[in-house]
């Protein structure tokens, strides 16, 4: 499979995530996610025909149904004010999240914005090998995310300083069988159908509520 050789980037102006690229695959490198646990059993191998047998029926049932594609997906955490921690159930463990080094941690702790960046490349992953296996493209390699962020914001040192990232980058390294046609359309759809991607590009109203606790 050849390597890619050139970016195809889309650049999104006034957003906080600057859009995909995909330099040479050897550039690119990813850290071992939260969670992960080499003696979980593998998966098996999905390829298309399977892919879309999987599907299918639920593609048709959310066509006759629009009501039964809408689900709430929720996450947790118990606080830890001792340790200015949060503890965090995923479905592959428990993750203890705290203060950046930048804002005054140690480091032992998980990064809350590390945690955001990883779900980015997580979700971005899954997209880009569905899509692709959808496509019949044989891809490999990996997926990064950076992101900037000033934290004299979160700090309160400046009132100018935005509080949260103000660019975020989606970077594949990819070994692939496409031409540079279908390699723009995989990225293209892959943009289009990732939910993460879609969530902090476009933006999304957050609410907030406290109850007692109890």
């Amino acid at each position: 499979m050849a390597a890619a050789a050139s970016g195809v980037a889309h650049a999104r102006q006034k957003r906080a995530i600057s859009g995909f690229s995909c330099p040479q695959a050897g550039q690119a490198t990813i850290p071992k996610a939260y969670g992960v646990d080499e003696r979980s059993p593998r998966l098996e191998v999905v390829d298309r025909d399977e892919l879309r047998a999987l599907q299918a029926p639920l593609k048709e049932r959310y066509r006759d149904d629009p009501t039964a594609a809408r689900l709430t997906l929720r996450s947790e955490g118990t606080l830890g004010q001792e340790r200015i921690a949060c503890r965090v159930e995923t479905a592959r463990g428990l993750v203890e999240a705290g203060l950046h080094p930048a804002t005054g941690g140690n480091g032992a702790l998980a990064c809350s914005g590390d945690m955001l960046l990883d779900a980015l490349v997580a979700c971005a992953g899954v997209t880009l090998a569905s899509v692709a296996t959808a496509m019949g493209l044989e891809v490999s390699g990996t997926v990064r995310a950076e992101g900037e962020l000033d934290f004299r914001g979160t700090l309160g040192v400046a009132r100018d300083a935005p509080v949260g990232f103000d660019r975020i980058r989606l970077i594949f390294g990819l070994r692939h069988s496409a031409d540079e046609e279908r390699l723009a359309k995989l990225l293209e759809l892959t943009e289009r159908y990732c939910v993460v991607y879609q969530t902090l590009s476009g933006g999304v109203p957050v609410e907030i509520a406290c109850g007692d606790g109890s």
